[in-house]
């Protein structure tokens, strides 16, 4: 009897205690105590004059911090994108703190790609490849590398 009362109080200090684990979780969002921001807003909508070149056909933006570690990267890919058509830039935190709060950024590196007109057609979050920032360009500029034909 007393054996059974022992495992009984075992198990019931068990389950109390996996219930606290789970409570305390489920209030930090199963991250620890630490709070962690993830929240990623790309702009929608650009002013074509905020940016450099507002005639170009397309806009490709790099928004960074100096304290990012991956934003130097991205900058260095985005600029070999420049062209007649595609214009490029760096959007700072430090030195351009208003177009971030504007656009209301709260993640970096962020790329986005807008028209003419300012509309966002693709943003990209974090380290991104080369290919796939030139391959998004290309696409919206209609000019995807050519299909082999095909032979009979």
């Amino acid at each position: 009897m007393a054996l059974r009362i022992g495992i009984a109080l075992v198990l019931g200090l068990v389950a109390v205690s996996i219930a606290m684990i789970a409570d305390r979780r489920a209030k930090s969002g199963g991250r620890g105590s630490s709070p962690i921001a993830t929240a990623r807003n790309a702009p929608v909508q650009l002013v074509r004059s905020d940016f450099v070149r507002p005639e170009a056909r397309w806009l490709v933006v790099v928004f960074s911090s100096s304290s990012c570690t991956g934003c130097a990267a991205m900058t260095k890919k985005v600029s070999v994108l420049e062209s007649a058509a595609v214009a490029t830039c760096e959007v700072e935190f430090t030195e351009h703190r208003e177009l971030h709060r504007r656009y209301a950024i709260d993640a970096v590196p962020l790329v986005v790609v807008a028209d003419e007109a300012g509309v966002v057609h693709r943003s990209f979050f974090g380290a991104t490849s080369a290919t796939d920032l030139w391959a998004a360009l290309a696409e919206l500029r209609g000019s995807a590398l050519p299909q082999r034909p095909v032979t009979p």
